[in-house]
């Protein structure tokens, strides 16, 4: 339990301390017009109190990954508090920041237009395709996970595909309709509500006298799966996630200042990993044994969602186990609904489409839901391995602009530099070992993942002595 409760109050000190650090590293200018002003269109760019950006900000990114992720990654045992911890302030939350300040800075600029003028055109091309795939991914898993939940709860005629129906009906309104319309009423509630749900279902586990692991690097797996690279992909949403660089720009469109990105970007990152922690806590204490939380997740079992269903239902009682489960609900189709959003706006961009018609937002709409309603029809658990390993690629992605434009301002770009290496690392590794990659034995996989690795890392440091004479400093002050 010490370790649960101290893991909870380094989140808390790193927004504060480190969270401070980044924001003047980066350097915020509160006399800067921002995008929701000087773009304003009354469909995306539309100015948004930072509470209310804020819940939406941390419903646009935490869906289904910060319960569903650590649920599974609660198996190798209490190492993943440690990467929740650690990943959620050094590198989650920098992602995050940067992500979503770099699009204040460039007129709500999307993830590939902020790749492209960091890295180049090539990576920008790459990345416009690759967000795209992510985006759809992420709404049809955000689409089939909270529909199966529904359907558990409602037997009889309300089938797995109504609710599918009645999700899809729901994102297309969501995707179409001005920002404040729909997103920027409710999510606030929804928000509300997300929270309430994990701090009681925290509550529980302490008062109610369950055995929360203390730290061990040991790993717990019952099947011995190794813990490099596979808990660094399982556990993304909670950690580091590239899904949200594709979300904050949404609310980079609606911001009002420069000073409110550490509360919006890096704050919400943090209380995900918060999140995160509350759900591994619960995964590994709850059925009393790491063999009893694989039994669950085991194929054809109740997976992750029956974790939640069963937990909650348990710990909190009828009304407020219900409650929570409604949050889980909530969660992933709060989520999914922006992702669908991103993706229309990053195809509009790419086509330099204008979004205040509505007929063009739905040009782009219609074949979007078209494929994403296909892709219901696959196993989730093949989608949910791809979009893990899609996730972190685009994190690693966004980290790399980040440190590029920190070098190019002659500021401390380490900050994204090493989480940047560490999770090339992590994703050219698990791509050779994956078995939906390479099938590669770990022997191989992991010499020849850290050999690939160096390639990016060669680059950036190659470019950073090409660009640089002298030394690099933090410039709080300096605007780019």
């Amino acid at each position: 339990m010490f370790t649960f409760l101290a893991a909870i109050i380094l989140l808390i000190v790193g927004y504060l301390t480190y969270g401070k650090f980044v924001e003047k590293v980066f350097g915020v200018n509160e006399n800067n017009v921002c995008p929701a002003y000087a773009k304003q269109d009354g469909v995306d760019y539309v100015p948004m109190e930072w509470k209310r950006a804020s819940l939406v900000q941390l419903l646009n990114i935490a869906g289904l990954g910060p319960i569903f992720g650590p649920i599974m990654g609660a198996l190798w045992g209490p190492v993943a508090f440690l990467w929740i911890v650690l990943g959620s302030i050094f590198a989650g939350a920098v992602h995050d920041y940067f992500s979503g300040m770099l699009s204040v800075r460039n007129g709500g600029a999307g993830l590939p237009d902020i790749v492209g003028k960091y890295l180049g055109k090539g990576m920008k091309a790459f990345t416009n395709v690759f967000a795209l795939v992510l985006l759809v991914l992420v709404g049809t898993v955000f689409m089939t996970g909270p529909a199966k939940l529904l359907a558990s709860l409602t037997p009889g005629w309300m089938t797995l595909s109504v609710w599918v129906g009645i999700i899809l009906l729901y994102y297309v309104l969501a995707t179409l309709l001005p920002v404040d319309k729909i997103i920027g009423r409710v999510y606030p509630f929804f928000g509300a509500l997300l929270l309430i749900m994990a701090f009681g279902v925290a509550g529980a586990l302490l008062v109610q006298g369950y055995h929360i692991p203390e730290l061990t690097l040991a790993n717990m797996h019952p099947k011995g799966s190794p813990i490099w690279p596979l808990l660094f992909i399982t556990i993304a949403c909670g950690a580091i996630s590239g899904f949200h660089a594709t979300q904050s720009p949404i609310i980079a469109r609606c911001t009002q200042n420069e000073k409110y990105g550490r509360k919006i970007f890096y704050g919400m990152m943090i209380a995900e990993g918060i999140i995160a922690l509350i759900w591994a806590a619960a995964g590994m204490s709850f059925y009393g044994s790491y063999e009893g939380l694989a039994a669950v997740l085991a194929p054809g079992g109740p997976g992750p969602a029956g974790v939640v269903k069963e937990v909650a239902t348990t710990m909190l009682g009828a009304v407020g186990g219900t409650m929570a489960v409604l949050g889980v609900i909530v969660l992933p189709i709060t989520s999914g609904d922006t992702a669908f959003r991103g993706a229309r706006m990053l195809i509009a961009d790419f086509l330099k489409m204008d979004q205040k018609p509505f007929a063009k937002r739905l040009a782009i709409a219609v074949p979007l839901f078209t494929v994403g309603y296909l892709l219901t029809l696959i196993d989730f658990n093949f989608l949910w391995r791809y979009f893990a390993w899609a996730n972190q690629t685009t994190a690693m992605i966004m980290l790399w602009a980040a440190a590029v434009y920190l070098a190019q301002e002659r500021k401390l770009y380490w900050v994204a530099a090493v989480p940047a290496s560490f999770m090339t690392v992590v994703t050219f590794t698990y791509i050779l070992m994956a078995p939906e990659g390479f099938k590669l034995a770990t022997g191989i996989a992991y010499p020849l993942g850290f050999a690939l690795a160096l390639l990016p890392i060669g680059l950036f440091v190659k470019q950073v002595l090409g660009m640089n004479k002298g030394t690099l400093v933090a410039d709080p002050a300096k605007n780019s």
